[in-house]
């Protein structure tokens, strides 16, 4: 992968140990060893979403196949346009907070209304690629207020005519449409988005795995009627996979149970965590067997968690995990 061509959840990082005094107890289970019923209810699918359908009909269709009480999205996609549209199942669902600030990519087919210079195309598209100021479009679900939006890159890929193909790589709440329309303005000749697919979301890439919904009811059925598990676990993915892009903080067995039931992270139960966290990052708190057991606001860097062994590391803002997979490890206070 190109080092210019990534979002910010793709920046490298590595864990830098903080303890290894550490025993792996016999809770838990590595989350690809989950059973099939444990997955689809912990689950998380990479649709490839085609024309037509919105993106809460594709959720509906999926709750049909699999008869789920609920499922959500993680960023709509607009009834025309395709792609990757990652589905959360069932529990699953606390992870689509997470997803939703996470980078996008776009591939865009930009019209212009009348032939521009090519140099000229060129130096609009280096003039975007920064911080922009955008008002959503009339046809939107959110206020119409002028916002700020970053844009990451942009690769023009080729001019044909009046055509422009190109990718790109922004911040979540960038509306391409809008985009083109601008660039449109700035070159003099009007543009509009002719057409427009998303092939990454967060963690999820075009390149890896999508699923249509034909694939999701065949894999389903398959499972259903014969008990084989090899489809569907080509298509549902445990939902740790849809959190891999953001920093990890690895902690104790013994730290899990008190976290479940809404306790910070203390510098003591730390044992690895990237080098990239900052003081308000968004973290998951992670077990040693890779289970995802809450999302967490650091409130320290890596650096100052790795020269204390005081305070704390981390404030759980949301428990991801079942409460009862770890015991407790706190004594209650006795009841007067």
């Amino acid at each position: 992968m190109s080092t210019k061509n990534i979002l910010p959840s793709e920046r490298k990082r590595e864990f830098v140990v903080k303890s290894d005094d550490f025993e792996i107890t016999k809770y838990g289970l590595i989350p690809d060893e989950r059973s099939a019923n444990e997955l689809i209810r912990l689950g998380v699918i990479n649709v490839d979403k085609h024309p037509n359908p919105t993106s809460q009909e594709i959720v509906s269709y999926i709750k049909k196949i699999f008869n789920l009480r609920k499922a959500g999205h993680s960023g709509t996609l607009d009834p025309a346009v395709t792609g990757i549209l990652p589905v959360a199942l069932e529990d699953a669902t606390k992870i689509t907070d997470a997803l939703l600030p996470a980078g996008k990519e776009y591939v865009c087919i930009m019209h212009l209304h009348e032939k521009a210079d090519d140099d000229k195309i060129h130096n609009v598209f280096k003039e975007f690629t920064s911080e922009i100021y955008q008002k959503p479009p009339v046809k939107s679900s959110v206020k119409r207020i002028l916002r700020k939006r970053v844009i990451y890159y942009m690769d023009l890929l080729e001019i044909e005519d009046q055509d422009v193909l190109f990718k790109v790589g922004c911040e979540k709440g960038t509306y391409i449409r809008k985009l083109c329309h601008d660039m449109g303005l700035v070159l003099g000749t009007g543009g509009h988005m002719k057409e427009l697919r998303r092939t990454k979301s967060g963690p999820f890439r075009e390149d890896e795995t999508l699923s249509s919904l034909i694939r999701i009811f065949d894999a389903y059925e398959i499972y259903k009627e014969s008990k084989d598990e090899e489809e569907l676990r080509k298509v549902v993915f445990p939902m740790e996979k849809g959190l891999t892009h953001l920093p990890k903080i690895v902690i104790r067995d013994n730290s899990i149970g008190a976290i479940c039931h809404g306790a910070s992270l203390a510098v003591p139960g730390v044992l690895k965590i990237h080098d990239i966290i900052e003081k308000g990052s968004l973290v998951l708190l992670e077990s040693l067997k890779g289970e995802a057991v809450a999302l967490a606001k650091a409130t320290m860097s890596y650096r100052e968690i790795l020269a204390t062994n005081h305070g704390i590391a981390a404030k759980t803002s949301r428990v991801l995990m079942d409460r009862d997979v770890y015991p407790k490890t706190w004594k209650e206070t006795a009841k007067k």
